[in-house]
Formats: C-alpha cells, sequence, structure tokens
C-alpha cells in the first residue's frame, strides 16, 4: 500500500470513527431527554408518553395521570382523584403548579423549583395558600369596586334608550328593573314557547319593545344589564320555574 493510500485509509477511519462517536451520543442525549421528559411538566413533552394532561381552569395547575393515552378517558375512579387534587392545589391561587399520578396511585407534586414525592392532597407545600374561601379586606374591597363598576353601567344601560331604536328604555316599563323577577329563571316563558333564561327575556325586550338588535351572551352590555338586574333583586329567594 502505498504512503498516499495508507493517509487516506486513516482519514476515513478517523471519519467514520467520529461519525459513530456523534451517534452514540446523541442517543445518550436522547435518553436523557426521554428522563427529563418524565420528570418535566410539559403537557408537549408527555404525548410521546402513556400520560394525559389535565388541566385546572386558572390554567396555571395541571396533573399528568401516567398510564393513561392523551387520546383515551381517564377511568371514574382516577378522574376523581385527579379533579380531588386539582382542587386541593387551588388553595395556591397564583401558583404554577406541576403533579403527576403515577400508575401505582402515588402523586408527586412540582413547586417552586421543588419536588415533594408522596404528596397526600390537603398536605403542606412551601407555599402561602391564597385565602380560598376567607377573602382578605383588601380582595373584599376589589371584588366590590369591580361588582359596583358593572353594576352601574348596567343602571346606566337600563335607563337609557341607546341599546333601542325607538327612544323607549327597559326603565320605561321596569322602573329599577321592578317586575322583572330575575330571582324566577329558568323558566316557560310563552312569548318564547321554550324555557328562557333572564339573558333571553332581557334580548327578547330589546328586540321587541326597544326595537333593537339582540346582545350575544358574552356581550359586555349584557353582563352589565344582567347584573343591575340581579343586584335588584339581592337577598330575593330563588325561585327557579315560578310564574
Amino acid at each position: 500500500m502505498t504512503r498516499r493510500n495508507r493517509t487516506t485509509t486513516l482519514i476515513l477511519t478517523f471519519y467514520c470513527a467520529g461519525f459513530l462517536l456523534a451517534a452514540i451520543g446523541l442517543a445518550v442525549a436522547a435518553s436523557g431527554d426521554d428522563a427529563v421528559a418524565r420528570r418535566s411538566g410539559d403537557p408537549a413533552l408527555h404525548e410521546a408518553w402513556a400520560a394525559r394532561v389535565v388541566w385546572a381552569c386558572d390554567r396555571r395547575k395541571l396533573v399528568i395521570v401516567e398510564g393513561v393515552r392523551p387520546d383515551e378517558p381517564i377511568p371514574p375512579q382516577r378522574a376523581q382523584l385527579v379533579a380531588d387534587l386539582l382542587q386541593d392545589l387551588m388553595r395556591y391561587c397564583n401558583e404554577e403548579i406541576t403533579a403527576r399520578l403515577g400508575v401505582d396511585q402515588r402523586i408527586t407534586v412540582s413547586a417552586r423549583g421543588l419536588v415533594h414525592e408522596d404528596y397526600l392532597p390537603g398536605g403542606p407545600l412551601p407555599i402561602v395558600p391564597a385565602s380560598y374561601g376567607e377573602p382578605t379586606r383588601r380582595e373584599r374591597l376589589i371584588w366590590a369596586a369591580a361588582l359596583e363598576k358593572l353594576v352601574t353601567e348596567g343602571d346606566r344601560l337600563f335607563h337609557s334608550d341607546e341599546i333601542g331604536s325607538n327612544g323607549i328604555a327597559c326603565a320605561m316599563c321596569h322602573p329599577h328593573a321592578s317586575g322583572t323577577h330575575p330571582e324566577t329563571y329558568p323558566k316557560f316563558q310563552t312569548q318564547l314557547k321554550k324555557v328562557a333564561l333572564l339573558r333571553d327575556m332581557v334580548n327578547w325586550c330589546i328586540l321587541n319593545p326597544l326595537e333593537g338588535e339582540e346582545l350575544a351572551a358574552d356581550d359586555p352590555r349584557m353582563m352589565a344589564l344582567e347584573a343591575y338586574i340581579l343586584a335588584q333583586r339581592n337577598g330575593k329567594v330563588i325561585e327557579v320555574g315560578k310564574h
């Protein structure tokens, strides 16, 4: 073999060895990534695993249910455990918490960078609980101000002709929302020939006596009107279906 051929062979050998080492390194890294994925609370990383992710209503807490594929329902008993766990974690109002329910029903919770194994719902976490069910004075004031703002806007709309087209206002027929009896809804209304919610009757009045345009359920004006009408009947006993 000539010196040139030996040099070429040596270069190819080093190249192949480097490629093999790189492939091994990638495999090891992937294995490590899999291990990280198992520990992580990122739902996207769990798509490849037999796990289903369930979020709390605040989208800050989640439970990774191992042994259940993302496309299949959780068995009833485990589903109840997941719901109980999410309700428990809602004690920590603004915190982002990840819990994992193992196939052996053991619970692991990750919060503020700390991992707590064998967690029992109701148990302690190194987080100050929110005043869940026991609001502070400051919280009460904030909530009251927000409600008052909405009710005040509803009051204005109720006494204005801007949601109609003929100059009639809701208050002209129902001063201070008297006679609307929101506490009796839902109930069957002959005008609509069906069971109606309060907002259905509000829209019926807007469309007919006021000759206006129907408001969507999530329209800020509808929300304000409902808030005002309900506030005017505060303290009344709920009598669903009463005529």
